[in-house]
């Protein structure tokens, strides 16, 4: 089989690891070159589509302790445990009032519409959504226990945003509208 010779300039970084690459495989420099070429044209929609945005953010996300990956299962198992009303723990809500309330702080300073607090919570994984005309969205959740859990979460999260929110709710579907912030009346 012909084989095309490359010759490829290579900086210090790039160089120390291919070599820490061939001491750990020992495979040639030559076969490590060829596959990380093949993995890099395998996952090049990945590595060059605006979804790598995300990447950065989960990054950014994971590496300064405030957040964490959460199996949705387990998630779900939490939720699973104060899932009925006439048993809600009112502590356990007082706390989800007050993330709420914090968080409230930082999209004030953060976001400008509900569209950008839904996008950045459907990047946590915790819904998705769909725009379905102007400053109205249809929310999916995985669940009925995270729909609720979410609904009172995204109600005090966004009270010091510039815009009131609408919510109607069906069984797994949230309809979210953004109003305008009615001025105060003279009285």
């Amino acid at each position: 089989m012909p084989s095309d010779r490359v010759t490829v300039s290579l900086d210090d970084d790039t160089r120390e690891t291919l070599q820490r690459l061939h001491d750990q495989s020992d495979e040639s420099r030559s076969e490590l070159i060829r596959q990380a070429i093949a993995f890099y044209a395998a996952n090049f929609d990945s590595a060059t589509a605006s979804d790598s945005d995300h990447l950065q953010t989960y990054y950014e996300m994971l590496s300064t302790g405030e957040h964490v990956l959460l199996d949705i299962d387990l998630l779900h198992a939490l939720l699973g445990r104060i899932d009925d009303p006439e048993t809600r723990d009112d502590e356990f809500l007082d706390t989800i009032d007050q993330v709420a309330n914090y968080h409230a702080q930082e999209y004030a300073d953060r976001f400008d519409s509900l569209g950008d607090v839904l996008e950045w919570l459907s990047l946590c994984g915790f819904l998705t959504v769909r725009r379905a005309e102007a400053g109205s969205y249809h929310v999916v959740f995985p669940s009925e226990q995270l729909r609720w859990f979410m609904v009172r979460f995204i109600r005090g999260s966004v009270a010091d945003l510039p815009f009131e929110i609408e919510i109607e709710e069906s069984v797994s579907k949230v309809l979210l509208t953004e109003r305008e912030e009615e001025a105060p009346r003279d009285e």
